[in-house]
This record gives structure tokens, sequence and C-alpha cells, in this order.
């Protein structure tokens, strides 16, 4: 069973990083971007809005799910604990514990990684905001 607990926490937590890797890439590229846009090359608002709001998605997809990978990485882990207890007839509740709390940890690290994205998608949301309405403001709109 331990090697299952292994392989569980390998395939949580690569998930959880190549998330959290993934939305910093993005946020970096985004706030790059949006630093270095010229606004007076966009005749079209909608063309603006489109360059602006590109891989917006993306973040905003693992903030929203990395809480349920890491949830489900405890799931799992808490299913492997008691498979455990039931064919070993553990009554140690030391064991027991650890067993759980390392469970835990997988929704730890999901939250870890959602709270930085949402916070990261925020900020990128109100900057897309006030560049568009920069080009209202001149744009005369």
């Amino acid at each position: 069973m331990e090697q299952y607990k292994n392989i569980l926490d390998i395939v949580i937590f690569i998930t959880l990083g190549l998330m959290s890797i993934l939305s910093i890439g993005v946020g970096i590229e985004r706030t790059m971007f949006y630093k270095k846009i010229s606004l007076e090359k966009y005749n079209d608002k909608k063309e603006l809005e489109i360059d602006l709001g590109n891989n917006l998605t993306i973040i905003s997809t693992i903030a929203s799910n990395a809480p349920y990978v890491g949830l489900l990485g405890t799931v799992f882990g808490i299913i492997l604990t008691f498979f455990t207890i039931g064919t070993n007839g553990l009554s140690d509740s030391g064991a027991i514990m650890t067993g759980l709390a390392l469970a835990l940890k997988a929704t730890a690290f999901g939250l870890v990684v959602a709270i930085p994205s949402i916070v990261f998608h925020n900020y990128l949301v109100r900057k897309m905001e006030v560049l568009l309405i920069r080009w209202d403001i001149k744009n005369g709109n």
C-alpha cells in the first residue's frame, strides 16, 4: 500500500507543480505584454480586448481547479489509509493520524497553488480594465 501512496503523491504533486509553473509563466507573460502594449496601434476596441484577454482563462482555470486536484489527492490518501487500517487491523491512533495528516498535505498544496493564481488573475483583469479605459479616453469614448 505504501507504493500506492508514493505514486499518488508523485502524480498529485507533479500535477499541482505543473499547474503552478504554468500559472506563474502565463502571469509573467501577460504582465510583460501589458507593460509593452501600444494602445495607438489598435483601431478597434474588440481587437484590443482579444489581445488583452489572451491566456487569462488558463490562470482562472488553474485557480479554480487546483483545490480540487489537492482534494482528490486527500480523498485517495484517506482511502488508502482506511484500506491499510482495514487490512492490517491497525488500532494505533498515531499511525492513523499520521496517514490522515499526510493525506491532507495534498489539499494544502492545492490551496498554495490556487491562492496566488487567484491574486494574479485579479491583478491582470484589473490591468486589462485600466488599459481598455485608457483606450476609450484616447479615442474619445
